[in-house]
């Protein structure tokens, strides 16, 4: 899949829709995840089950909304995604021999162009497309060596968001996502929670979130590399909108 040529179909593709949010406005957020992994991967489909360690992770967003019609509003979020693990033997008659390493690095950033397509205070709906630009590393250690697969796509996806306030509460509940399936490909970062308003006014609003996201890695054959991959955790959250 081409980076630019993905990148420029997206821009195509977004700037067709008309709706804008009511006023300017920047939001900066940061994320902790305590994520669990699991899965498979391996070269030419025949694919290694890990069992990958626990770990915390990162994702750091910067949005930018505006009330001008026909340009899309942007979003760019850093993710990291990483852990390592070590492969279970199951055609060995002793039960968890460790034959294999594996380390996973899919940290990646997602350019997200979007618009705001309802929002009446109580209840507000996005939806856009991402650009999710892949820079991953799959490495392998045995007594034989070391061997590596690397990944390097912008990989074009769904993008939607949608929010409800709880009113008199200072609470709201959210869902956010990305979503393709392409192929034998199939991609899915998605998260849902609760956030409060701890500042709200007209000057700045601090909104504090808790939930739950899980990241789907369905890859076939993407750059040589397949792979079979879940993570998922709690995160806990600030974002700060002025």
């Amino acid at each position: 899949m081409n980076k630019t040529a993905a990148l420029i179909s997206s821009l195509m593709l977004l700037t067709s829709t008309t709706a804008a949010a009511d006023a300017i406005g920047v939001y900066v957020g940061a994320q902790g995840w305590d994520m669990a992994a699991e899965g498979s991967h391996g070269e030419n489909n025949e694919l290694v089950e890990y069992n990958f360690k626990d770990e915390s992770q990162a994702r750091f967003y910067l949005a930018f909304e505006h009330p001008v019609p026909f340009i899309p509003n942007i979003k760019i979020a850093h993710s990291e995604l990483m852990t390592k693990g070590l492969e279970v033997d199951t055609n060995n008659e002793f039960a968890n021999l460790v034959v294999e390493g594996s380390e996973v690095d899919f940290t990646y950033t997602d350019y997200t162009l979007y618009y705001e397509l309802f929002d009446n205070g109580l209840f507000s709906f996005d939806f856009g497309l991402t650009a999710k630009d892949f820079e991953g590393e799959l490495l392998t250690s045995d007594t034989m060596g070391l061997d590596e697969d690397s990944v390097d796509e912008i990989i074009p996806m769904l993008y939607a968001s949608a929010q409800v306030s709880l009113p008199g509460t200072g609470l709201s509940v959210f869902a956010e996502g990305n979503f393709l399936s392409i192929d034998d490909h199939t991609l899915a970062d998605y998260q849902a929670g609760i956030a409060y308003a701890l500042i709200d006014n007209i000057v700045i609003d601090v909104n504090l979130s808790a939930g739950y996201r899980v990241v789907d890695l369905e890859l076939d054959d993407l750059d040589g590399v397949y792979a079979d991959l879940e993570f998922d955790g709690a995160f806990a959250g600030v974002e700060v909108h002025f």
